[in-house]
Formats: C-alpha cells, sequence, structure tokens
C-alpha cells in the first residue's frame, strides 16, 4: 500500500535537511519503497560519546528525523498542516564504535488525521538491531 501523498526525490528530501541537525549528523536519505523511507549517518566525531561509540541521542535524532519526514510526506498539504513530535521511545540494542555506519528504516503503524505513530529500526552495516524507536507525530494546524 502506497502511503505516500507528496512527490519527492532522496535528493530533494536531502535538500529540506540544509542547516539543520540533519545536515551537522550527515544524515542522508538512500531508499524508499511504498510504505517505507530509509536513511543512513555516518558514526563520526560529531554523534559519539566519549567512549568513541555512537550516542544515543544521536539515533534518537535519526529516528526523529526520518520520522518526521515520512509524516511530512503522508500530508494532503504540508503547507497547511505541519507534523511535530509528540513522543519518542528507544530501546539501545548495540553499540556502534565511530568509523562504522547506521540505517534508519521507517515504518508507519497508524497514519490519523490528527496523529501519525512510526516504528523505526535502526541498524549496523551487518545489518544488526542497534536501536529500536517508536514516534508518534501530532499533525497541527500550521501557524503562519
Amino acid at each position: 500500500m502506497k502511503i505516500w501523498k507528496q512527490s519527492f526525490t532522496l535528493e530533494g528530501l536531502d535538500n529540506m535537511s540544509a542547516n539543520t541537525l540533519s545536515e551537522t549528523f550527515d544524515i542522508k536519505f538512500v531508499e524508499f519503497g511504498d510504505n517505507y523511507l530509509i536513511a543512513e549517518m555516518p558514526v563520526t566525531n560529531k554523534n559519539v560519546q566519549p567512549m568513541r561509540i555512537l550516542h544515543g541521542g544521536a539515533s534518537v535524532a535519526l529516528a526523529e528525523t526520518v520520522g518526521s519526514i515520512a509524516s511530512v510526506l503522508c500530508l494532503d498539504d504540508p503547507t497547511t498542516n505541519h507534523p511535530v513530535g509528540l513522543d519518542i521511545n528507544a530501546n539501545h540494542l548495540r553499540s556502534v564504535p565511530e568509523g562504522g555506519k547506521v540505517q534508519a528504516k521507517v515504518t508507519p503503524i497508524h497514519l490519523g488525521k490528527k496523529t501519525h505513530v512510526w516504528h523505526i529500526d535502526i541498524t549496523n552495516e551487518a545489518g544488526k538491531m542497534v536501536c529500536v524507536s517508536r514516534l508518534t507525530m501530532m499533525i497541527r494546524k500550521a501557524r503562519i
């Protein structure tokens, strides 16, 4: 089932992230299908903790990034409604050392008129689960 209501390209999604946290963390959108979106993030000095492993907050930022963009793409008219984060949780299951890369895949759990709920799996380069997250987005009227 195709969930996207906006037409987009991967390059266009990356361009939306200019001058944001996504750009700071080098998050790049790499794949999409009818009901999923995937972004990658390298593990660098920008997003590690002092032990030189991926910071849990960076995993949450990656999860919220892919979920937020997915919500925008599911809106009938993103100029009149905006998705905003309402709740996010994350279970960190495995560390990733500096120099590695992680990939986040977002899929819908619920796409309502007032809320979107997303499931996000973050995996390492070997495909092993690093973090599992659930993001709830509130859909609100755009403020002018």
